[in-house]
């Protein structure tokens, strides 16, 4: 898209482990920009948590994107339908220092259980996940994803099942990590899913270094909104997104100031 549209730019995507990977990237000057949810942005800029002692304070934000919910997934042949059901259990966290292994400290802490000492922890991906839900060889798996996914997807077609994160959890957590949100995975979003399920959610931000250019930050996030439409129709997280809501929801993390140009120009920011 900035290739195409944004002239002498030359714009190439890179695999990546994930958000805190990207992170580590554009602080090392090995990418320039990415994304991740707003947690981790926040945690890279004051380096904390995974990033305790090797804060990077130029991290500059391009806007908030979309919503990622956290997604607990209960294997067909359980009854769980708590956090605290897991107990003891087979559950499935991602890869250590993840930002899903991060998301179930934080969670399994808050609902009163010890991580990972409480549960068997599993350190697989979504994929695996899937098909250790499918065949019943894990009780449970944390995915954090746009809705739906595909590994939850799966999951559900054999029969297991979501299980909520109650609000007052999430207001538990909200009092000490602001960036969280309620969110409800809608009746229907999976296979034999009848029910709105509630959960939490953190909103997924496109970062950048400090060090780019103003004026190409400005046409970097000018094309980016000209243009979600278009994209929307190729990736379904980006549907229906406005540039009116990218400056919310994004913890504190400072605005380059060749994005908030582009805010101010459209009204979005004064």
């Amino acid at each position: 898209m900035w290739s195409q549209n944004i002239p002498g730019m030359q714009a190439a995507s890179q695999a990546s482990a994930g958000g805190i990977a990207n992170l580590n990237m554009v602080s090392d000057g090995e990418a320039q920009v990415s994304i991740a949810i707003s947690s981790n942005v926040y945690q890279c800029l004051n380096g904390t948590d995974s990033f305790e002692g090797h804060a990077y304070k130029d991290l500059k934000a391009i806007g908030g994107l979309y919503l990622n919910p956290n997604q607990v997934v209960a294997a067909a042949n359980t009854n769980i339908n708590s956090l605290e059901g897991f107990k003891g259990k087979k559950f499935a966290v991602a890869s250590a220092g993840s930002s899903v292994y991060n998301e179930c400290d934080v969670h399994f802490t808050a609902a009163g259980m010890k991580f990972p000492e409480d549960i068997q922890a599993e350190y697989i991906t979504f994929t695996d996940a899937a098909d250790m839900l499918q065949n019943g060889s894990i009780d449970g798996a944390w995915i954090m994803s746009g809705a739906p996914a595909s590994a939850v997807t799966q999951a559900l077609t054999s029969g297991a099942h979501l299980v909520p994160i109650p609000n007052e959890l999430i207001e538990k957590l909200k009092a000490k990590y602001p960036w969280y949100t309620s969110y409800t995975i809608k009746a229907g979003t999976y296979p034999n899913q009848n029910e709105d399920v509630n959960t939490s959610a953190i909103k997924m931000v496109m970062f950048c270094r400090g060090d780019l250019p103003d004026d190409v930050v400005y046409q970097m996030t000018k094309t980016l909104w000209e243009h979600m439409d278009e994209l929307g129709q190729s990736q379904k997280n980006l549907k229906g997104l406005t540039a009116a809501n990218a400056v919310k929801d994004i913890a504190g993390v400072p605005l380059h100031p060749g994005a908030a140009k582009y805010y101010k120009e459209i009204g979005v920011l004064q």
